[in-house]
């Protein structure tokens, strides 16, 4: 693969953003070390980012956008039904551990079956 850009300017991008990126999320941790006290509303906010991050690695992987013939959504069947199987796991249990462990399980199973 050529590209325009020399392997130092590459290095140095990568470096950059993860300076960057560094920089951003101490920077969040020290300013919440400083506080005494959060706001409630932060809080409230900071409660659903580790179901939206679980949602956005886990939904991609089941759920493919097509464009041919048309748009559409695509999916593996084994894979969709290990979701729901999880989903209700999660809502019976509150327990992430199980969720994913049961879930991996049942996707295995469905895809030895299928």
């Amino acid at each position: 693969m050529t590209t325009e850009y020399s392997s130092t300017t590459i290095w140095m991008v990568f470096f950059a953003t993860g300076i960057g990126a560094f920089v951003l999320r101490s920077s969040f941790i020290f300013l919440i070390g400083k506080l005494d006290d959060i706001p409630p509303w932060v809080e409230g906010a900071l409660r659903f980012v580790p179901p939206a991050v679980l949602a956005a690695i886990v939904i991609p992987a089941v759920l493919l956008l097509s464009l041919e013939p048309s748009l559409r959504l695509v999916f593996e069947t084994e894979k969709l039904l290990a979701l729901a199987l999880a989903g209700v796991v999660a809502w019976q249990t509150d327990n992430f551990l199980a969720t994913i462990g049961i879930g991996m399980v049942i996707l295995w199973g469905f895809q030895t079956i299928m």
